[in-house]
């Protein structure tokens, strides 16, 4: 097991003493017997608990609203995948074979869930320090990249700001859809911006709330689509 996955074991910076938990965690359900879908959630807690308290640490001058952002946008699918290629995990993903042929090692969903799923699997077998030491490394990049005074202004200004230094149009949003009655209603807008392969959703429990959403979903593919999350 160890040759096997010696280079993905180097990239983590950790040893498994039960050799068959990463196994299991770069295992999809498509494969059949167990599979990663166990260790995934409790991996996606533990990932969650080690991002807020890092950034909690790390920036004491932002509110609860901001750490907020902050999180989601490093524990988003999209950002997990692109760590789990950083460290190739597709190369060492066992798939059905219908899997295999739609290309499963490489899509967004079952990287991220499996990269979860390994931070599961050493939360597992060597508790929750060593499970802290491989996401920080693993997130080291992405952690020194945060600009707090880019994250203290609201989304929709942060996307504006940035498409004008890109010399992009304004960003719109669009209503497409109110639910729920008068007092406790829903809403759901999209936001087309300059850049954007296609349309990005927001929701809310205002206008607003959903603009703004919207707005932090598209400033966050727009630049890592760059590779300036500093806009």
């Amino acid at each position: 097991m160890t040759g096997r996955y010696a280079r993905l074991l180097a990239r983590l910076g950790y040893a498994f003493s039960d050799s068959g938990l990463l196994g299991r965690a770069l295992t999809h359900r498509s494969r059949g017997g167990e599979n990663y879908e166990r260790l995934e959630f409790l991996g996606d807690s533990v990932l969650g608990l080690v991002i807020a308290d890092t950034i909690y640490r790390r920036f004491p001058g932002l509110s609860e609203g901001e750490l907020t952002r902050v999180r989601a946008g490093l524990v988003r699918r999209e950002s997990l995948a692109r760590l789990a290629r950083d460290i190739e995990i597709g190369d060492y993903l066992q798939l059905g074979e219908g899997e295999l042929k739609s290309g499963g090692y490489d899509r967004d969903s079952i990287l991220a869930d499996a990269l979860e799923a390994v931070f599961g699997a050493v939360f597992v077998d060597g508790g929750f320090e060593k499970a802290r030491e491989v996401i920080e490394r693993l997130y080291r990049a992405s952690l020194a990249s945060i600009d707090p005074a880019a994250v203290i202004k609201d989304p929709k200004t942060r996307l504006q700001e940035y498409l004008q230094k890109q010399s992009l149009g304004v960003p719109t949003y669009n209503m497409l859809e109110i639910t729920g009655d008068p007092h406790q209603q829903h809403f759901v807008v999209e936001c087309v911006a300059s850049g954007l392969t296609q349309p990005v959703r927001g929701e809310g429990g205002s206008r607003r709330a959903a603009e703004q959403e919207a707005a932090a979903k598209a400033y966050a593919s727009l630049t890592e689509q760059t590779g300036d999350g500093r806009g």
